[in-house]
């Protein structure tokens, strides 16, 4: 399950990112839009000052015609390629070469004419192959000059590229031609010599022997069969098939080989006469088995009705007689006959073995013979036509002939320079766009140094504790006016949930067995909204209808008393310093059940008073008789009274100001706090942004409508 959804969460975590990021960027612009602003104004002031100061620049037009195909004869090894043809030309065009030659041209033309810049840009016509070349310079009759020049000169380059390739061409040529002569002669030698050596005809029948081969595997497959077939019956199945099979082995004889005795000669099968006696005694063998058989059966039928004495039972017994003794002779033939034949079959093998291995070896000789000859003909064949090619390529190559002089043309010549009224706005256009460039970058490397929290999102993943509530911004009577506090018919019906938030975070908090009681406020640095984040969390949870004592424990620069409109005559300071009671240092405010002990008299030694006997007690005390002690504190990084009474409380609260806390100094807050061991409940973003994305309330205003009948 875990390994199904990681990938989602990962998807999610990046969105969330991503969203942190976009909404730092945008609250970033809104904040710093002037930089941008300035940047642009800037870079438009330099352009004004480069269109007031550079001199005009004047463009001259022209067009060039350049054939994609070269007109050249058919066989001719000079091509271009053609798939960059277009992007090619272009380069060629306004490349120093042509640039370097239009200069020099212009110069000779005309010697009182100083050298000006000129800058030449090439474009294609879309569909075509038509060029339109425009010069850029200050003098516009030098500019024409010079764009003329450019083409002229880029015709005269085209030229000399085409001559100098068909020099090298033929060069080349005769190089290959020169080379492959050496070749042929090696070949010619090669072949004469294994002619020397090799009859030509012996070779050319190498066919006529490999079917020869092929005929005697045929035959020594045959007669194989034959012998394991003879081997594997008994006599009586033998003489049955022998009856209607003809003499199994006719020998062909290969035209090509004339010479060699006849197969059946040299196999010991020429004397066909014998399988003919074989099957002629066979035949009586087994007629006189069929007589007898007849005389039997005769035999049983006459005894039937005749008594053995009888003169023709008597006949018969004597013609059975004879009959058994001339089938023994005839068995005993036939079984001579048959092993003859075994071993005339045995003797055949052997012969077909030697001569499949005698014309094995002569064919193989012969095939290898026969390759090495159709190797070096196909060789010799090869360079022979290669040579034939290339002679008859440089007998018909004339490329400073064949290239038409058309293949290139000044469709259009240059144009009358003509001042450039569109330079003054492209000046401005890119110095608005450099300055927007700018502008952006520097918002980038300002959000890139700056690491104050901007949103929730971001505050979840730079903090890994958790967060208690999340703060809406509310704006005051004025720039220097207070914030109002929480009332029990308040408007600010987003304010209001905000707290009532984190009050409910505070009441049912999950991972502690004991509901903290005395709670310290506190953040890193002046203005993060600690004071007015203690204020309203004290009168939420008084509306609770919790008895709750607020204690303005910043003994030094406190204001808890100017919120509440009450006096400050005595408070906290004077219990710490002097033991006075508490009791009737505390007043009563305009929310019920909410108490406030004001900060007393400022005093510098308010870290050793949190370290003495007189704060644990009176800690001790206000539990007993309150629900719930709040205490407004310094920042941490102000001064060191948070990490002295911080161990002695309950659990801390620590409030982060969007776009305005730093990261850094809060985690280094964090850190200091646990390092006294301070128990951290959680986290407050204050003064969020309510239109920002992360912020829920903002969006559900209907809600908090009143309707009649509620």
């Amino acid at each position: 399950m875990n390994e199904s959804s990681s990938p989602a969460q990962g998807r999610h975590a990046w969105g969330r990112q991503f969203f942190a990021q976009l909404q730092r960027y945008r609250d970033l612009l809104m904040r710093r839009w002037w930089v941008i602003v300035v940047c642009v104004a800037l870079a438009l002031g330099i352009g004004v000052a480069m269109n007031r100061n550079l001199p005009p620049q004047f463009n001259s037009l022209g067009q060039m015609i350049v054939s994609v195909k070269l007109n050249i004869q058919q066989g001719s090894l000079y091509t271009e390629e053609l798939g960059n043809f277009l992007g090619t030309q272009a380069a060629l065009m306004q490349g120093s070469e042509v640039l370097n030659r239009a200069r020099d041209r212009v110069t000779s033309q005309n010697s009182e004419v100083t050298p000006k810049p000129v800058s030449v840009q090439v474009s294609i016509l879309p569909k075509t192959t038509i060029y339109v070349l425009r010069a850029t310079g200050e003098n516009p009759a030098y500019t024409k000059a010079f764009l003329q020049a450019c083409m002229e000169e880029y015709i005269n380059l085209k030229k000399g590229m085409a001559e100098h390739t068909s020099d090298t061409t033929i060069a080349g040529l005769t190089d290959q031609m020169l080379r492959l002569e050496p070749k042929m002669s090696k070949i010619d030698d090669q072949l004469t010599a294994f002619l020397a050596t090799n009859d030509v005809a012996l070779l050319q029948e190498a066919a006529s022997v490999g079917t020869y081969l092929t005929a005697l595997y045929q035959q020594l497959a045959q007669a194989q069969s034959e012998l394991e077939l003879l081997r594997s019956m008994t006599l009586d199945e033998n003489l049955l098939l022998q009856q209607d099979r003809a003499p199994m082995f006719a020998v062909p004889q290969p035209a090509a080989i004339g010479t060699q005795n006849n197969l059946l000669g040299n196999s010991g099968m020429e004397n066909q006469s014998e399988f003919l006696a074989v099957n002629t005694v066979g035949t009586s063998y087994l007629s006189i088995r069929q007589q007898i058989r007849m005389l039997e059966a005769d035999q049983q039928r006459f005894a039937e009705y005749l008594k053995p004495e009888h003169p023709k039972m008597t006949q018969m017994s004597r013609d059975l007689e004879k009959l058994g003794r001339m089938l023994k002779i005839y068995r005993e033939q036939s079984l001579e006959q048959l092993d003859a034949k075994k071993s005339a079959l045995a003797l055949q093998i052997t012969n077909l073995q030697n001569q499949i291995k005698q014309w094995g070896k002569q064919n193989v000789e012969l095939s290898r013979k026969s390759a090495e000859y159709e190797r070096i003909k196909a060789k010799g064949d090869r360079v022979q036509l290669l040579y034939d090619q290339l002679l008859a390529t440089l007998e018909t190559l004339d490329v400073n002939k064949d290239i038409s002089p058309e293949a290139i043309t000044i469709y259009q010549p240059a144009s009358d320079a003509y001042p450039d009224a569109t330079l003054p706005q492209k000046r401005l256009y890119v110095a608005g766009f450099m300055g927007l460039g700018v502008g952006m970058a520097i918002l980038m490397l300002l959000a890139r140094l700056d690491d104050r929290i901007s949103s929730f999102v971001e505050a979840q993943d730079s903090f890994s504790e958790e967060f208690l509530g999340l703060i809406p911004r509310e704006k005051g009577g004025g720039k220097k006016a207070l914030l109002p506090l929480l009332q029990l018919d308040d408007t600010r019906h987003g304010f209001v949930e905000a707290y009532r938030n984190m009050r409910s975070s505070l009441l049912y908090m999950a991972d502690i067995g004991t509901r903290p009681h005395t709670l310290l406020v506190t953040s890193s640095v002046p203005n993060d909204g600690k004071t007015v984040t203690t204020s309203n969390l004290a009168i939420t949870l008084a509306m609770g209808g919790s008895r709750v004592l607020i204690v303005d424990a910043d003994l030094r620069k406190g204001t808890l008393h100017n919120r509440f409109n009450v006096k400050a005559d005595a408070g906290l300071s004077e219990v710490l310093a002097k033991g006075l009671d508490w009791h009737p240092l505390v007043k009563e405010t305009f929310a019920a059940n909410l108490w406030l002990l004001p900060r007393g008299a400022t005093t510098l030694r308010s870290g050793d008073l949190f370290l003495g006997e007189p704060i644990k007690k009176f800690l001790r005390d206000t539990i007993k008789e309150y629900d719930y002690v709040l205490l407004d504190t310094v920042p941490v990084m102000a001064a060191d009274d948070v990490t002295s009474l911080a161990p002695q409380v309950d659990g801390v609260i620590f409030v982060l100001r969007a776009q305005h806390t730093s990261a850094r100094v809060a985690h280094a807050s964090l850190n200091i706090l646990q390092q006294r061991k301070a128990r951290v409940l959680g986290l407050v973003l204050n003064a969020v942004r309510p239109s920002a994305g992360d912020y829920y309330y903002h969006h559900y205003k209907d809600y908090y409508k009143a309707t009649p009948g509620d």
